[in-house]
């Protein structure tokens, strides 16, 4: 894709993730065409600091792209917009919005056949005890997970139904890094403890720090989002680290990070559903997109805390 001649779209554009890749898009094809549309429900203007192009304030679950649009067309939409607030349990609200959207921008996407790049979620494959890979049955534990599964479903429809249309789903896994701390709670875990340790307290972790996650750095989570642009079939891939580390682990890492020493808090878990265990199998998301993570745990907590706590010296 030209990025002279690239006219891209990112829904939730100014959330987490979103903010992450309209800026690292807009860094690297700065001749491209960019639009970004959020509601600031989770998002937060101070995201965007730096970015030049356009931005649409809309809900997506009533919004009317070929009102707004027209007869534009898009080369490619990235589509991060849900409620990623897993401890919002209204059924009907959670799988309104997020299926809603979904809906709505796949048929404004269809006629002419627009690469759609979707977020999906590791949440989808429910408790699991080695690595998760796509074939898997969805076993959502939770509202939010049974949106995104609904969201799946409609993109393996629509891509079958459509001869030539490119339907990328990424179920990404346990993301951490920059502009995330707008999301109070549902900020990473990284991010929580980091702030506790800086504040001199023990890191308050689930008994007995032995639950694992895929821990992946929002760079990476960035570029294999931008790599499903040169995909040559539709497809849901896997998006993480890899490598599953338990709770103790990442306390450890931070320690290094932060030159503290701190040993856990440990308290009870107060969630009924909760997954402590996950780790993305990236053997078809290799093939498929080229996607190999740049950062390991080590790194991309170091890379943060840098980011979040820079040296007032330097």
């Amino acid at each position: 894709m030209s990025s002279t001649e690239s006219s891209i779209l990112v829904t939730g554009g100014a959330g987490f993730i979103g903010s992450n890749l309209a800026l690292t898009l807009q860094e690297r094809m700065p001749n491209a065409r960019l639009t970004v549309i959020d509601d600031f429900r989770s998002g937060d203007f101070k995201n965007l600091a730096g970015y030049t192009g356009d931005f649409v304030a809309q809900n997506l679950a009533t919004f009317d792209w070929q009102r707004q649009f027209g007869d534009e067309k898009f080369d490619a939409i990235f589509h991060l917009a849900s409620i990623t607030d897993t401890t919002l349990h209204d059924q009907f609200v959670q799988t309104h919005d997020n299926v809603e959207s979904f809906r709505r921008l796949l048929n404004f996407a269809k006629p002419n056949k627009t690469r759609v790049v979707y977020a999906s979620s590791a949440s989808t494959y429910g408790a699991a005890s080695e690595a998760s890979v796509e074939t898997n049955g969805a076993a959502p534990a939770n509202i939010y997970a049974f949106s995104k599964a609904m969201m799946d479903n409609l993109a393996d429809r629509a891509a079958k139904d459509v001869s030539g249309w490119i339907i990328i789903g990424l179920r990404y896994f346990n993301v951490y890094g920059p502009r995330e701390g707008h999301k109070g709670g549902a900020a990473s875990m990284i991010l929580h403890l980091s702030r506790q340790m800086k504040a001199g307290q023990r890191p308050r972790i689930f008994k007995h720090g032995d639950q694992k996650r895929d821990f992946v750095y929002v760079k990476d989570i960035v570029a294999g989002s931008i790599s499903a642009l040169k995909a040559t079939e539709s497809g849901i891939y896997n998006l993480g680290s890899g490598h599953a580390r338990s709770f103790n682990e990442l306390v450890d890492v931070l320690n290094r990070s932060l030159g503290t020493d701190f040993k856990p808090d440990y308290i009870e878990n107060p969630h009924a559903h909760y997954q402590n265990f996950t780790q993305a199998d990236l053997t078809s998301v290799r093939g498929a997109l080229g996607y190999h993570p740049q950062y390991s745990l080590e790194s991309g907590v170091a890379d943060y805390m840098k980011w979040l706590y820079p040296d007032p010296s330097n």
